[in-house]
C-alpha cells in the first residue's frame, strides 16, 4: 500500500481505491489510536468510551463509506456520532461541541463524484496531527498484510451508534453567532453546488434578514459540483444577474470554500476576499500584526493592496494545513487560498465557506459599498499556471538547460514579475507559474519554461 494520508486525509476513487473494506481497516485503526490518545491525554470521564462524530457530504458513495467507517470504529469500541450530511467545517465544530475525542467527515470536498475521501479532526477542531495520522496508517498496514492484532470488546463494550439530530441546528446558531452583522435588505444568491451546505446555508442567511435566492438544492448523489458552485461559479452570475442581487455565494461540494460573485457577475475569488476583509480590518485596526497569509500562488496585487494601507502578506505553502500552520506560526488570524479556502483563526480552527460569507457580506454592510467596488481595491496581474508530466521529478533543476530557461524566463518577467517552479507532492509532475504586470511576457515566459521541460524531462 503506498502512503495512505495525502496531504487532505485519504482520498481516492470510491469503491477502487478507497473501498469500504479500507474504509473499515481505517476506522478500526483511529478507534485504537484515538481511544489511546484519550486516555493519554486524561479525557476519558467515568469510564466513559472514546467519541467520534461522523458527517459527509451528499455523494452516492457516502452512506457506503460511513457505514464502514463507523462500522470500524465500533468494533473497536468507539461511539460514533452520526450528524448526516453537514460541512467539513461543521464537523469540525461539533467535535469540539460535543467533547468528542475526534471527528471524521467523508467527503472529496470539490473533486468529481467518483471521488470520496476520509478526513480526520482532532477533539480540539483542528486537523489530526501528523504522528496519529503515521499511526493509523501504519496499523492499517499491518491488516492489508492480515495481521489485526487490535482489541475486539464484545457485548456492551461495542460501540454504540447516536444519531446527531440537533446538529445542523448547532452548527446554524454558531454560524449566526460569527455574523458581524445582520444583512436585512440584502439579497443574495447561495448555491449550495448540491452538496452539504444545502440545509444550512439558505438557513443561516435567511436568519439574518437576508433574501436568499438558493440553487442547485436537490442532490442525486452524482450531481455534487456538476456545472456549479465553487468550481464552476458561472450558474451563481448568470441568477445573481437575473435575481438583480447584491452578491452570489457558490460553496463546494463540503462548503469549506467560497468563490463569491458581485453584483455585476464578476467572479470574487479568495485573493479578493482576502483583500476585502483584511483591508477591512487593518482600517478597524483589528488585524493581529497587520499580516495576512496567503500561499504561493496567490495573486501579486493582494500584497500591493495591503501595503498600501500599512499592511503586509506572508507567504506560506501550497494547501490550507500550510495556510493554518502559518497562521499559528506567526499569531495571525486572516489567511487562505486563491480557491476559496479562508481561514479566519479567531472565529474557527478551518476555513469555512459560509463563515466566511458572512464576514464578506458584513464588510459589505457596514461600509454600503458594492461588492464590485471592494474588489476592484485589490489590482489583478496576469497569471498563468501550467502542469508538465514528466518522467521523474529527481534533480530536474540541475539540468543546464532547465537552469537557463529559468533565467530567461525571470528577465522576460522583469523585477515586478514571478516566476514558480517546483515539482508536484503527489504526482509525476512539474508546475509553473508565472506572473506580472505584462500578459505577454507571462505567456511567453510559461512557454518557454515548459517548452524546455519538455524536451528534458517530458515523457516521450
Amino acid at each position: 500500500m503506498g502512503r495512505l494520508f495525502g496531504t487532505d486525509g485519504v482520498r481516492g476513487v470510491a469503491n477502487q481505491e478507497l473501498t469500504p473494506e479500507l474504509a473499515f481497516r481505517v476506522g478500526r485503526a483511529a478507534a485504537a489510536v484515538l481511544a489511546g490518545a484519550s486516555e493519554h491525554m486524561g479525557t476519558l470521564v467515568n469510564g466513559r468510551r472514546p467519541r467520534v462524530l461522523v458527517g459527509r457530504d451528499t455523494r452516492v458513495s457516502g452512506p457506503m463509506l460511513q457505514s464502514a467507517l463507523m462500522a470500524g470504529l465500533m468494533s473497536g469500541g468507539v461511539d460514533c456520532l452520526d450528524a448526516g450530511i453537514v460541512p467539513t467545517p461543521g464537523v469540525a465544530y461539533l467535535t469540539r461541541l460535543r467533547g468528542a475525542q475526534a471527528g471524521v467527515v467523508v467527503s472529496a470536498s470539490h473533486n468529481p463524484v467518483a471521488d470520496n475521501g476520509i478526513k480526520f479532526f482532532s477533539a480540539d477542531g483542528y486537523k489530526l496531527p501528523d504522528p496519529l495520522e503515521e499511526e493509523i496508517e501504519r496499523l492499517v498496514t499491518e491488516m492489508e498484510a492480515g495481521q489485526d492484532h487490535l482489541p475486539r470488546p464484545i457485548e456492551g463494550a461495542v460501540g454504540h451508534w447516536f444519531e446527531d439530530r440537533p446538529a445542523l441546528r448547532d452548527y446554524a446558531d454558531f454560524l449566526i453567532s460569527t455574523a458581524p452583522t445582520r444583512l436585512d435588505g440584502l439579497r443574495v444568491v447561495v448555491d449550495t453546488a448540491f452538496g452539504a451546505s444545502l440545509q444550512v446555508a439558505p438557513r443561516v442567511f435567511s436568519r439574518l434578514g437576508a433574501q436568499v435566492v438558493a440553487l442547485h438544492l436537490s442532490p442525486n448523489g452524482t450531481n455534487i459540483n456538476v456545472g456549479c458552485g465553487s468550481t464552476h461559479p458561472e450558474a451563481c452570475a448568470q441568477a445573481v444577474l437575473r435575481e438583480k442581487a447584491a452578491a452570489g455565494l457558490a460553496f463546494d461540494g463540503d462548503a469549506d470554500r467560497l468563490i463569491a460573485v458581485d453584483e455585476r457577475g464578476n467572479v470574487v475569488d479568495g485573493d479578493h476576499i482576502l483583500a476585502i476583509c483584511g483591508l477591512d480590518r487593518l482600517r478597524r485596526q483589528a488585524l493581529p500584526g497587520r499580516k495576512v497569509v496567503a500561499t504561493v500562488y496567490s495573486n501579486l496585487g493582494l500584497r500591493q493592496a495591503l501595503q498600501r494601507e500599512g499592511g503586509d502578506l506572508v507567504i506560506s505553502g501550497t494547501g490550507d494545513r500550510q495556510v493554518l500552520e502559518t497562521l499559528q506560526a506567526e499569531k495571525l488570524v486572516l489567511g487562505g487560498e486563491q480557491s476559496g479556502h479562508i481561514i479566519f483563526l479567531d472565529h474557527h480552527t478551518t476555513g469555512d465557506g459560509i463563515l466566511t460569507a458572512l464576514q464578506l457580506l458584513g464588510v459589505m454592510q457596514r461600509t454600503g459599498r458594492p461588492l464590485s467596488e471592494l474588489a476592484a481595491q485589490m489590482p489583478v496581474f496576469p497569471q498563468k499556471l501550467a502542469n508538465v508530466r514528466v518522467r521523474s521529478k529527481q534533480g530536474w533543476d540541475e539540468r543546464p538547460a532547465v537552469q537557463e530557461a529559468l533565467a530567461t524566463a525571470r528577465s522576460l518577467l522583469g523585477d515586478e514579475g514571478e516566476l514558480l517552479v517546483r515539482p508536484s507532492g503527489t504526482e509525476p509532475m512539474i508546475r509553473v507559474m508565472a506572473q506580472g504586470p505584462d500578459q505577454a511576457a507571462v505567456e511567453e515566459a510559461v512557454s518557454h519554461v515548459v517548452s524546455v521541460l519538455q524536451a528534458e524531462l517530458g515523457l516521450q
